[in-house]
């Protein structure tokens, strides 16, 4: 039993048909774990495969090898274990009782092997962690150097990646400027880490500036109640019409309220957006 590490599985499977010299269609396999492409060469993983031979090796060298070092009285002893070996039909006392003190000898491999993969796979997820912590203080350390350029004067970011999600907390003197009248300079920012992020890493995000991400969320979450309100009384509803980040702020809590519901976001004849609410099965009511 040998365990091969390779590139790709077609590779991996070739070395093991080397090593273990014999022909791929003689090959036992286990795919301990299958290869992935990673995030832009980020969280690359390997091939790994545990091989074994299916054809039987000949017992007869081992025979004359026992019998060269063994004395004569010893022989017939050896003869019975590979008999034994070859037909298990053959019940043959001393035989089955040394043959029975080995099983447990080969459990214990079997144990320790066991534990070998289970450290592997605990190794793959440590490394996935410092890749993601790595990643982070790459995003943290540009986002610095943009914002040092600018005229604001923001003097903590910090960045965690979490789930291929960046968060994303910025603050500072200027930071009511960063975010703008209404949120506007916000959502500018925002729109514009999010396509910098997903496009290079395939990461969303969650931007934090000072708390106005979590006052917004506290407003939209105290005006939306009347609205929840009709909702269950009526089965369905709308909000009024909502700027930037609110809109969305107002979809996602809304659709945590009601994950049975037809909830999505509209778009008025001015281009103002809404959020409506109403049965799942018949969306169409959206537009009444």
């Amino acid at each position: 039993m040998k365990k091969v590490e390779a590139p790709t599985l077609e590779a991996a499977y070739a070395q093991a048909s080397k090593v273990l010299e014999c022909s791929i269609s003689e090959l036992q396999c286990e795919v301990v774990q299958h290869p992935s492409k990673g995030i832009f060469g980020f969280l690359k993983k390997s091939a790994i495969i545990v091989a074994t031979c299916k054809k039987v090796r000949k017992s007869a060298p081992v025979k004359q090898a026992v019998s060269a070092t063994l004395p004569t009285e010893e022989e017939s002893v050896a003869s019975e274990i590979l008999a034994t070996v070859k037909d298990e039909s053959v019940v043959a006392n001393p035989v089955k009782k040394e043959l029975r003190h080995a099983e447990p000898l080969v459990e214990e491999k079997d144990a320790v092997l066991d534990s070998f993969f289970e450290a592997d796979k605990e190794e793959v997820y440590e490394e996935e962690d410092v890749v993601y912590d790595e990643l982070a203080l790459l995003i943290e350390n540009q986002l610095k150097e943009l914002l040092e350029k600018s005229c604001f004067d923001i003097d903590v970011v910090e960045v965690d990646v979490v789930d291929n999600t960046a968060l994303i907390f910025i603050d500072g003197e200027d930071a009511a400027l960063l975010i703008g009248k209404e949120g506007y300079r916000y959502n500018a920012l925002s729109y514009m880490i999010f396509n910098w992020l997903h496009t290079k890493y395939e990461l969303f995000i969650k931007l934090e500036i000072a708390e106005f991400l979590t006052t917004q969320q506290e407003m939209i979450r105290n005006y939306i109640k009347p609205v929840i309100e009709n909702v269950e009384k009526q089965g369905k509803g709308k909000t009024r019409f909502l700027d930037g980040i609110l809109v969305q702020i107002a979809l996602e809590q809304l659709r945590e309220r009601f994950p049975d519901k037809y909830v999505a976001v509209k778009t008025g004849r001015e281009g103002k957006k809404f959020v409506v609410i109403n049965e799942f099965n018949n969306p169409s009511k959206s537009h009444h």
